[in-house]
């Protein structure tokens, strides 16, 4: 079914227009231009949705249970975090998997979400067997993605030692072989898409690296993998290799396009210049990352090679992007001691290469997929904010609070009953 929303403004990365009709048909955008009839939506802007490109679902059910320390271990980092991580993450089976996507989900969109790459590293029973479906806890995590209408890329991490026996696999091809199926299945469910990860340099051999790198460029798949998140890990690479993370990714071919390097925190100059060379990209996850101690995204690096950015909420003890878009900028500000720091040659404002990042996209266009937002231009936060300063404002001065409505394939999910 066509039909045209009529937002009081239509938001991009620069500046917000009154007067203007979005088309939507068949779960995509068809047209964005001036429009005098449709479906009104008063008081609101409608922008992008947001692509939230880095979740571990389950871990939002440590949300406030780690925000002590453990007088066992006084020093209390990343390592310790992570120990409490795996406890939750031994404890669940497919059907409280499900259940806690499903929340973190529905959160997400209330948030201004409107899809999510899911990086998916419990595959196993939690002595390490199989379940009778290999792939049980992976479309456990897409049922609670199509149970609240939000889109979903699923990232099954590769894992080959440490951590957990449920997460590992026995080899590079049977962990492929999974995946495989999983995209067979996928193909039934429309919005869900499958793409795949390996979960680190620390868990990952160079064989496997190399193995999966091929599969994805082979099948033009999305590719992700954490790299350079804390020292331990460059230090614990360099022993084993003798080349830093992304170092050795480039060396295993595992670099390229459709690759997303996640965290990227303790990233050398040097690496900097093989992710742009070789076409990758980076997420940042600024609220877990401040939480973890993981140190600062080197942003204005990212910046000055034309790094493609993405951002992501990681392990949830925040789910507001808003605010992950905000912190990169203020850290950069706090980091040098200088105002509008992440402005790209050409531009005025950070705000257009940080909303970009958010969303995706500049903002809506035809042919993009009906994955929209409703602010809410009545919420305090945005009093007396003239149209061309909303996209600072929402950036730089509001909250997940100012979201009223989110449309994912055209279909208006959030809030729940709010219509078709």
């Amino acid at each position: 079914m066509r039909r045209t929303l009529l937002p009081d403004l239509v938001l991009d990365a620069r500046g917000a227009r009154p007067g203007v009709g979005v088309t939507i048909e068949g779960g995509r955008v068809v047209s964005v231009g001036p429009a005098a009839e449709g479906e009104r939506l008063p008081g609101r802007a409608l922008a992008p949705g947001f692509a939230n490109a880095h979740s571990h679902a389950f871990q939002r059910g440590l949300r406030g249970g780690v925000e002590r320390r453990d007088p066992a271990h006084p020093r209390d980092d990343f390592w310790t975090w992570r120990e409490r991580m795996y406890a939750l993450a031994g404890s669940l089976d497919p059907a409280s998997l499900r259940e806690a996507s499903e929340r973190c989900y529905r959160e997400m969109l209330s948030a201004g979400y409107t899809s999510v790459a899911e990086f998916h590293y419990l595959h196993h029973r939690p002595d390490g067997a199989p379940y009778e479906d290999p792939n049980a806890l992976a479309k456990a995590v897409a049922a609670g993605a199509e149970a609240v209408g939000m889109r979903l890329l699923l990232l099954p991490a590769a894992y080959a030692r440490g951590g957990l026996s449920r997460f590992r696999d026995a080899s590079a091809g049977e962990f492929l072989a999974r995946v495989e199926e999983l995209r067979a299945w996928a193909e039934g469910h429309p919005l869900v898409e499958v793409g795949l990860a390996a979960h680190s340099v620390r868990a990952v051999p160079r064989g496997w690296l190399e193995e999966i790198g091929e599969h994805a460029r082979g099948r033009s798949l999305p590719l992700h993998v954490h790299a350079c998140e804390q020292p331990r890990e460059v230090e614990e690479c360099r022993r084993e290799h003798g080349l830093r993370p992304v170092e050795l990714l480039a060396e295993a071919g595992f670099l390229g396009p459709g690759t997303v390097v996640v965290h990227a925190t303790h990233a050398s100059e040097g690496e900097l210049d093989l992710l742009a060379e070789r076409g990758a990209g980076v997420c940042a996850c600024p609220t877990t990352e401040g939480n973890l101690g993981d140190g600062f995204l080197p942003a204005e690096g990212l910046l000055r090679r034309g790094i493609g950015l993405s951002v992501g909420s990681d392990s949830h003890v925040r789910v507001d992007p808003f605010e992950e878009l905000r912190e990169i900028e203020t850290n950069a500000r706090r980091l040098s001691g200088r105002r509008n720091v992440l402005v790209p040659e050409g531009e005025g404002s950070p705000t257009p290469w940080l909303l970009r990042a958010g969303w995706g996209r500049e903002g809506i266009s035809a042919g993009d997929p009906a994955d929209l937002v409703e602010i809410d231009l009545g919420h305090p936060a945005l009093a007396d904010v003239e149209p061309e300063d909303l996209p600072s404002a929402l950036v730089f001065g509001a909250g997940s609070g100012v979201v009223c409505g989110a449309w994912v394939a055209g279909r208006r999910v959030y809030p729940e009953g709010g219509g078709a």
